[in-house]
């Protein structure tokens, strides 16, 4: 019965230089001392060009997947606002505020002056304009991007304590029943 390397070169799947070959490796690794290990530097160089490409194509995956994260929050921020807008067109009071270093302003009435100082409303960029949201919807685009929100007044906890402590008549209780 004929060799396997015969068959193949009968049915002409490998030629006679790669069965020299072989032939070549099996002789070498037979002389070798048994206690020794062969290093295939080819192969070793060959496994880590493949692990540099694969762990190249995973941060390239994750940036790629970063940057589409980041459009689909832009998206939900420009539909939070383009949606709960709140109309400003008579607006005849300018009311200054900073976007980053600059000074603008943008013109309200007097009832959107009163709700943005007392924070009802906030003021968020939408991109190259300003638009006036519910503070509602100022604290959903807050989670998504802060940098959004420009102006959103808060009453910060201090102030209200303070006022509760220098407050005379604090220790008055009022009735349930009165009516203003």
């Amino acid at each position: 019965m004929a060799s396997l390397q015969e068959q193949l070169l009968k049915a002409g799947m490998v030629d006679e230089k790669k069965v020299k070959k072989l032939k070549q490796e099996k002789r070498k690794q037979a002389k070798q001392p048994k206690g020794t290990v062969v290093v295939n530097e080819s192969k070793e160089a060959a496994q880590r060009a493949l692990a540099e490409k694969a762990e190249r194509d995973r941060e390239l995956n994750r940036l790629r997947q970063a940057e589409v994260e980041k459009k689909a929050i832009q998206a939900q921020i420009i539909q939070l606002i383009s949606l709960n807008r709140i109309d400003r067109k008579k607006g005849e009071i300018a009311y200054q505020f900073t976007d980053g270093k600059k000074i603008k302003k943008v013109f309200v009435d007097s009832l959107l002056q009163t709700q943005l100082v007392k924070g009802i409303i906030a003021l968020v960029k939408l991109k190259d304009g300003y638009e006036l949201v519910p503070a509602t919807i100022a604290d959903k685009i807050a989670q998504r991007d802060p940098s959004a929100i420009l102006v959103h007044n808060t009453k910060s906890a201090s102030t209200v304590a303070a006022v509760e402590e220098d407050d005379p008549y604090a220790a008055y209780q009022i009735p349930d029943d009165l009516m203003w």
